[in-house]
């Protein structure tokens, strides 16, 4: 799957399908594009949890960490 990495503020990084992030959360941002990478299932790629990045794209579609650390449930809104 093609991934679109962003960077954001301090330690904070996004992927997304979208090559533009125009998916990712705004109050996490703003967003800067820097790289994009062909991810599969089962691989390694220093600084990314392959497996838990792809999962949250294609659950959410995108995945946040801060400081590789996935927080990606914090810009899911509450559902209750």
């Amino acid at each position: 799957m093609l991934i679109h990495l962003f960077r954001g503020p301090g330690r904070i990084f996004a992927a997304s399908t979208l090559e533009d992030g125009s998916n990712l959360p705004a109050n996490f941002g703003p967003w800067s594009s820097f790289k994009s990478l062909e991810l599969e299932p089962g691989t390694s790629q220093p600084g990314i949890d392959v497996d838990e990045c792809l999962a949250d794209v294609r659950a959410h579609g995108f995945h946040l960490t801060d400081a590789h650390v996935r927080i990606t449930d914090k810009a899911l809104p509450d559902v209750r």
